[in-house]
This record gives C-alpha cells, structure tokens and sequence, in this order.
C-alpha cells in the first residue's frame, strides 16, 4: 500500500511541471484593435491561466516587420497584405479579420462645440495642404449655421508604419483623385503638410492638446480621449456618423474567397454606410514548430470567433459577419 501511495505521489510530482507550464505567445503591430485585443488576451487568460498572451501595441508596419523578423509568433494589421508583401514573410501564414472598426477625423476647435460635417474634398484638401483655415468656405458650406474661427488648421498624422494610416489613405486615394496621384495609399506615405504622432495614442493626445487640430483615429481611442470627431459624407451623399450599425453597413458588400480574406471596405455603396471603415487582420503562420504554441494559438483563435465576439461591441468595435467567421474557422484548420 505504501509503495502504491509512493508511486502515486511520484507520478503527480512528475504530471506537475507539465499541467503548471505557462505557454507564452507573443505578438505585436496594430493600435486600431489593441483595446479590443487587450480585453480578449485578458479575459481568454481568465480562462486558461496558464496561457500568456503578450502584444506590443506598435502600429501595422512594426507588426509585419517583427513578423518578417521571426521575433513574435503573430503579427497584426489593418492592412491586407498584396502578394508581393506576403513572399518577403519567410514563414508562411493567413490573414484573419478579427473585427471591424472605423477611422474618423478627430479635431479640437476651442469654442466650437457642435457636431462638424466634413466632405471627402475637405478632407482631401485639408490632408494635401490647399485648404488651411477652418473658416475655409468648403467646411462653412457644408456646416451652416456653425461659427468657426479664422484659425489656421493643424493637421496630425501617424508618424509610424500604420494601419490606420492605410485605411485613411485608402479612403482618400478613392475619393480624391489628386490624393491618390500626389500621395497614394500605405501604411507610411510622404505627407505634405502636418506634425506626426505615434499610434493612436499619440494622434490622440497631440489633437487633445492642440487648439485648432484635426486628426484620424481609430472611434474607440475618440470615445476614450473624449475628442470630438465629425460625420463624414459617404458615397450616396448622406453625411454618416461613426457607430456600430453604419460600420457594420460598411461590409455589407464586401465579398470574399475561401481562405483569402483581403478586403477594402473604403468609400462602399449604401445609404447608411460610415465611409472610412476597415477589417482588422491577425498575422498567424500555419506552420509550427512549437506543438503546444501552435495548439493554443488555434484554440484562442477558435474562442476569439465565438466567445471573443460577444465582447466586441462594449468597445465600439463591429463583430463579424457570421459567413466569414465560419470561412475563417475552415482556414484555422490548416494551421499545424
């Protein structure tokens, strides 16, 4: 009895250091959904303790470079990435939506409280430099009744590799053709005029503290600073505020193929469609080297589809749409 007792005790001494092994995965790139993958990598160790999920919140461009690299295990971007991007990723992977967002033009005009509409013009010609005062009559045309100073505008930009850089620039290479022939659309463009800010963040807090600024950001981290940001007008001409329900109308024409999910979604057709939205993308190799890595990236990935989504909203994210999140669990299983 006591050689079965001590044979027993061995055995849980030897099962411990497997069941107590903490499994760490580390990402980095995109500030667009970090507060929303915040909140998952969170709450998904809530339910696995032993699983440390690790993100560096460094905007798009760093996230597609580490990855690049092999320094993280996944990257993520607000960016589909072309194929001539994807061959210099040395490992190979997929690209998954996780959520949607939406990209407004923050600003903070002191005296001026009310809600400002800006067209895709104004928004061209404030980011190319030829409209520099907010008493310009393009944006007093377009904001009756709205008393804006005769101050000059000062415009902020990602100063880092940015999705969010892209999904702006995207929007403003389809709606402004001098934008798209003068700077086009990437993640870094040469910007002709502004002052630059790291992530979200920093957009956030240098519009926040500068009377007379204007900035695009992410919803949540307008929302979070409590900026003021504008309704856009979107391309059947209605003037759109950014919300759950118009981002969502915003994919409502997005189509996609099994197992390639690269979308954009910018300047879409429909009435109550919120003009500068985008999907968000994780990064995630389908070859492991690491068994028990790649077996918990898989099972966050499936939870991050199902339980992940309820959470999405409370953060002023859009959830996906319920075809794509079962494309993308057919795609999950080719990770190994």
């Amino acid at each position: 009895m006591l050689r079965r007792i001590a044979l027993l005790s061995l055995c849980l001494a030897l099962a411990l250091p497997v069941f107590g092994q903490t499994t760490q995965l580390n990402g980095a790139g995109a500030t667009f959904p970090y507060p929303i993958y915040s909140k998952w990598f969170s709450e998904y160790n809530k339910i696995h303790p032993n699983v440390q999920i690790n993100y560096q919140s460094i905007g798009s461009g760093g996230g597609i470079n580490q990855l690049k690299a092999g320094t993280v295990d996944f990257g993520a971007s607000d960016m589909p990435l072309k194929d001539d991007m994807v061959k210099q990723i040395p490992v190979p992977f997929v690209q998954l939506p996780t959520v949607l967002g939406s990209v407004v033009p923050s600003y903070n005009i002191q005296g001026v409280s009310g809600e400002l509409k800006f067209t895709p013009q104004v928004l061209a010609g404030i980011y190319l430099g030829t409209i520099t005062k907010w008493n310009d009559k393009a944006i007093t045309s377009a904001n009756p009744g709205v008393n804006l100073p005769d101050k000059s505008i000062l415009v902020i930009h990602r100063s880092d590799g940015s999705g969010t850089t892209f999904v702006w620039t995207d929007y403003l290479s389809k709606v402004s053709p001098d934008w798209k022939s003068k700077v086009g659309s990437n993640t870094s463009v040469n910007w002709p005029v502004g002052l630059g800010g790291k992530g979200n963040e920093g957009v956030s807090g240098l519009v926040r503290q500068s009377d007379g600024a204007i900035g695009y950001v992410e919803l949540i981290y307008a929302l979070q600073n409590n900026i003021a940001f504008g309704v856009v007008q979107n391309s059947s001409g209605n003037f759109v505020k950014a919300s759950l329900q118009s981002t969502t109308a915003a994919a409502a024409s997005a189509k996609f193929q099994p197992g390639d999910f690269r979308v954009s979604i910018t300047d879409p057709p429909g009435k109550d469609a919120y003009p500068i939205a985008s999907f968000t993308y994780l990064l995630v190799p389908t070859q492991w080297k690491d068994a028990n890595k790649e077996k918990v990236m898989v099972d966050y990935l499936n939870w991050m589809l199902d339980s992940g989504q309820k959470m999405v909203e409370q953060l002023d994210y859009a959830g996906l749409p319920q075809n794509l999140v079962k494309m993308e669990k057919d795609t999950i299983q080719k990770i190994h």
